[in-house]
């Protein structure tokens, strides 16, 4: 016969390997799902069986289910055994790890550092940090866990591997933490430069520890507390035990209420729960009862510290005490109550004596002396505002800013106002549209005064461009009066004070009269018909001020 093989028999020795390939496969699907326990490997010396001492369906089962990866190495470091967690992380499929050399998956492990591993009898739990390569993904780190495992044919390796990646990313988020802790630090340290400087000398050296925030919080003039994201308090300095003279068991048993005045318990829960809902910094004036039962008010600020992926870490606060300014301010405010009440008389006096010299009739006065008298009488009209709003600031104060209100057109009411102002500023050009006609419930007096300041203040602030817009529009359920002029401007730092109590807008291209209390009294006439305002600029282009007043 010719020595090629025929036809038949290359078919014959196909349907052999086919068979042996199916075989194959069938077997390796068998051990995995636990169906058998052994695993026929060729190698030099022939075929070799490789059993599981303690081989059981339910182990079989579990190792298939459980999170971390599984195998078996021989001597030569070929995977006998795997588990789907172990494929699964490896990115591949189970037929393509199992007989497959254990350093393709993890570097540097050959038959020969395996070899020592086995043969290393004392062996029992061989722990290490590696580096999984994954196909078409990412690789991963892991821990392996390396047991020696005896099987019939002689000692093997059974390896678990667990995923670190979880974990590495927690180290990564602890250290963001910390980091963002320092900074707070950081900051707690330059809010308290009245710090005596042997602590400052002190807490320089100490490292940025939880110790380091403790010395910090424990010598700070303010009481000092953090609380949880969700509100809870985890943290009081030894300012606040010294203040309230409560233990530390005393301070988280006994509510947090019963040191707040009785007062302003409802107003601190209610601002309190609204920063803790929103996220916005916690800022009130509240009374804080002492241990020996005095109340004394404080400026509570809380802020909330959060990570880079702005999630919220915890709140830092401090409390102030202020109480000893308040009482300077109650001074000043009650000085200020007093003295414009008794200017009150004398320049009503002074008024009427300028009206009489200005209509004196019997005989001639000299002109220099009329224009003298006419300079006297703005003057005193200049003084007459000015007492005016002291007097006004100090009803606010003592909460007696009272006027009756009624029914009142819009439209007249900004007419008017246009009016008015036509007089006071000639030189300025007002513009007004009037349009749908608004009724509300207020004061005419009031409502004309706030107007009438911010047309004022339009003027006054713009030295080049002389107009000044006024329009009135519906919003909801207000009507809006806004006051636009194209003048110098606010800045986001001005905007934030403007309407502050003796606040003035320091600009040094020109000087500006007042005492500062307009927009404040302003705000606070608009606040008592239950309407708002505010204020819209840009440095250099101009301001629009306006009010929301609630419609009839």
């Amino acid at each position: 016969m010719d020595a090629e093989k025929t036809r038949e028999e290359l078919q014959a020795e196909l349907d052999e390997l086919r068979f042996q390939l199916e075989e194959a496969s069938d077997t390796i699907e068998a051990i995995r799902t636990g169906m058998v326990d052994a695993f026929v490997v060729h190698g030099e010396k022939g075929h070799q069986l490789y059993t599981l001492k303690t081989a059981d369906q339910t182990y079989r089962v579990l190792i298939e289910k459980m999170g971390e990866g599984a195998i078996t190495l021989n001597k030569q470091g070929v995977i006998l055994y795997s588990n789907s967690r172990f494929a699964e992380m490896a990115g591949l499929s189970l037929d393509k790890v199992i007989g497959k050399h254990f350093s393709l998956f993890i570097e540097g492990y050959t038959a020969e550092k395996l070899n020592n591993i086995i043969e290393n009898r004392a062996l029992s739990d061989y722990k290490t940090e590696e580096t999984l390569i994954c196909n078409a993904c990412p690789s991963l780190p892991v821990l392996l866990s390396i047991t020696n495992l005896n099987l019939e044919e002689g000692t093997a390796l059974s390896i678990l591997l667990t995923d670190l990646s979880l974990q590495k990313e927690t180290q990564h988020v602890l250290k963001s933490k910390n980091e963002e802790l320092e900074e707070a630090r950081n900051v707690a340290v330059k809010l308290n430069n009245e710090l005596e400087d042997t602590v400052t000398e002190r807490t320089k050296d100490l490292s940025v520890s939880r110790e380091h925030f403790m010395v910090l919080a424990n010598n700070i003039p303010q009481i000092t507390w953090t609380n949880l994201p969700a509100g809870q308090f985890n943290f009081f300095n030894q300012r606040w035990y010294d203040y309230t003279g409560l233990s530390f068991d005393e301070t988280f048993e006994e509510a947090w209420t019963n040191v707040i005045h009785p007062d302003d318990v409802t107003y601190t829960r209610e601002k309190f729960m609204h920063s803790i809902s929103t996220g916005e910094v916690f800022e009130m004036e509240n009374r804080y009862k002492r241990k020996d039962g005095v109340y004394r008010w404080h400026l509570n600020r809380a802020i909330p510290l959060r990570n880079e992926s702005g999630e919220l870490l915890f709140w830092v606060g401090t409390a102030t005490d202020i109480d000893d300014q308040r009482k300077a301010i109650e001074r000043k405010d009650e000085f200020i109550s007093i003295a414009s009440h008794e200017l009150k008389t004398p320049l009503t006096s002074l008024k009427a004596y300028l009206q009489l010299m200005s209509h004196y009739k019997k005989e001639e006065v000299p002109e220099q002396i009329k224009s003298f008298i006419v300079k006297a009488e703005g003057s005193l009209g200049k003084l007459q505002t000015l007492v005016d709003d002291l007097l006004d600031v100090s009803k606010i104060q003592a909460g007696k800013l009272y006027f009756s209100q009624s029914p009142i057109s819009v439209n007249e009411l900004v007419s008017v106002c246009i009016e008015n102002a036509g007089h006071m500023f000639p030189d300025s050009r007002m513009i007004y549209h009037p349009g749908t006609d608004f009724r509300i419930n207020g004061n005419v007096e009031r409502l004309e005064q706030v107007l009438m300041n911010l047309i004022n203040n339009a003027v006054k602030y713009s030295p080049l461009n002389k107009d000044v817009i006024l329009s009135v529009e519906k919003e909801n359920h207000h009507v809006r009066i806004s006051v636009t002029d194209f003048g110098i401007g606010l800045s986001p730092e001005q905007r934030e004070k403007i309407f502050e109590r003796f606040y003035r807008v320091d600009d040094k291209n020109f000087l500006t009269s007042g005492l500062g209390m307009g927009l404040y009294i302003s705000m606070e006439i608009i606040n008592n018909h239950k309407g708002k305002m505010g204020v819209e600029s840009t440095i250099g282009k101009g301001s629009t001020f306006y009010v929301l007043l609630p419609l009839l």
